[in-house]
């Protein structure tokens, strides 16, 4: 792997950023800058902890560390989108299942991507 561009956890993410993104500012306006502000944060939180934990993957605890960190982020952003539905703010039903199904995908990619680093990595001095 050259780059973290290669891991597939982090092609999802971006992926799922850019359709939150554009997602979010088509919420009512009273939620642009509330819920659609925070989950369009944490679903681009997610991609940016992945990128610098790979750019401190000669560190196991830091690398870690950061797929911990995205991998919470991950979760929270189903949060705030299980959020946007129940308060109805996301009233597109199959939108709403289409990202929840996404980001539960993503969450398992990253604990799967967690564990294999847990058990493979080999620090570099």
């Amino acid at each position: 792997m050259n780059s973290y561009r290669d891991l597939e956890i982090y092609k999802l993410a971006k992926k799922l950023a850019v359709e939150i993104h554009k997602m979010s500012l088509t919420l009512p306006k009273f939620e642009l800058y509330e819920e659609g502000s925070q989950i369009r944060r944490l679903s681009k939180c997610i991609g940016s902890n992945i990128v610098e934990g790979y750019a401190r993957r000669n560190y196991k605890s830091d690398f870690l560390r950061y797929i911990v960190i995205a991998w919470g982020e991950c979760d929270e952003t189903l949060y705030h989108l299980d959020m946007l539905y129940e308060t109805e703010s996301l009233t597109d039903k199959k939108q709403y299942d289409y990202f929840r199904t996404e980001y539960q995908k993503l969450s398992k990619m990253i604990n799967g991507f967690y564990s294999s680093v847990e058990r493979n990595h080999i620090s570099k001095k």
